[in-house]
């Protein structure tokens, strides 16, 4: 696996690969890599020659509250797991190569896509997210890049972006990859204390309840009781904290009075210090 640090030299690579007329997929993370992580790399792998995966914990994403400083970082065990699973190459830039001294640019989508959702609490996380992938898709050029579906409004977002700056880039979703017990991996999973793990996976038994009220057909199941439902069953862990809770139109983030069409029910909720994201993704075929 060969390992690049600047765009220039992880450019020169990629376009090295196209002019033998490889196909180049990318994956883009924050490290701290898991099983998820994992199945984007496997997804690329099956569709293209080379695969790219980028490591970068990118500070313009995090807020002044959020969790930069102990965002984990075990680039040893991340560089052994992407050798394992085949990976070409990792393009690991520092901050200071992503954002040198006099860097004033940002990319930004538009707030239809971004105000609501994790974007009502999160001013300034959306903007962070399109002006690094935006940078990475320019340095490493691929063919098509993959995000996974648990964080949902970033995927939107970002399919936006690549097709409204004309990258050319395909931006391909992955199903969400979850534990056994049900809880979505990420990351952040490993903030959890014992007592918060084991009532972590309530989020995922919730919204499969609203899920099934949405998908019953029953007059009245509006958003609503959908959003009853939901809270009915998070109600049973104490400790989970909603912070909102979503049913949306899956492509357009457009809130919805009734499911219908393809639908995102989507939830963030913390546990102690921890803010977790998950959501199911279905088409409701009744409406009001």
């Amino acid at each position: 696996m060969v390992i690049a640090t600047t765009a220039r030299a992880v450019r020169k690579l990629s376009g090295g690969w196209r002019r033998k007329g490889f196909t180049v997929g990318f994956v883009p993370t924050m490290g701290a890599l898991h099983a998820g992580h994992l199945a984007l790399v496997a997804a690329s792998k099956v569709r293209h020659d080379r695969t790219v995966v980028s490591i970068f914990v990118n500070p313009m994403q995090f807020g002044p509250r959020d969790d930069l400083a102990r965002y984990p970082r075990p680039s040893a065990r991340d560089r052994r797991l992407l050798e394992r699973a085949g990976v070409d190459a990792l393009y690991r830039p520092s901050p200071a190569a992503m954002y040198p001294q006099g860097f004033d640019t940002a990319v930004e989508v538009g707030p239809r896509l971004t105000g609501g959702l994790c974007g009502r609490y999160r001013p300034g996380h959306f903007r962070g997210v399109t002006t690094v992938v935006a940078k990475l898709l320019n340095a490493v050029r691929p063919d098509e890049a993959f995000f996974g579906r648990k964080d949902a409004q970033q995927a939107v977002v970002i399919r936006r972006m690549a097709l409204d700056l004309d990258t050319g880039v395909r931006i391909t979703v992955v199903p969400t990859v979850r534990e056994r017990d049900g809880l979505a991996m990420s990351s952040r999973n490993a903030y959890l204390s014992p007592a918060e793990r084991r009532s972590a996976p309530v989020i995922r038994r919730a919204l499969i309840a609203g899920r099934k009220v949405a998908l019953s057909g029953r007059k009245g199941a509006g958003t609503g009781a959908v959003k009853a439902a939901v809270r009915r069953v998070l109600a049973r862990e104490p400790a989970v904290r909603v912070q909102y809770l979503e049913l949306v139109d899956a492509d357009t983030l457009t809130p919805l009075a009734y499911p219908k069409g393809k639908v995102l029910l989507a939830v963030a909720a913390h546990l102690g210090r921890t803010r977790l994201l998950d959501n199911v993704v279905f088409t409701a075929r009744r409406g009001r």
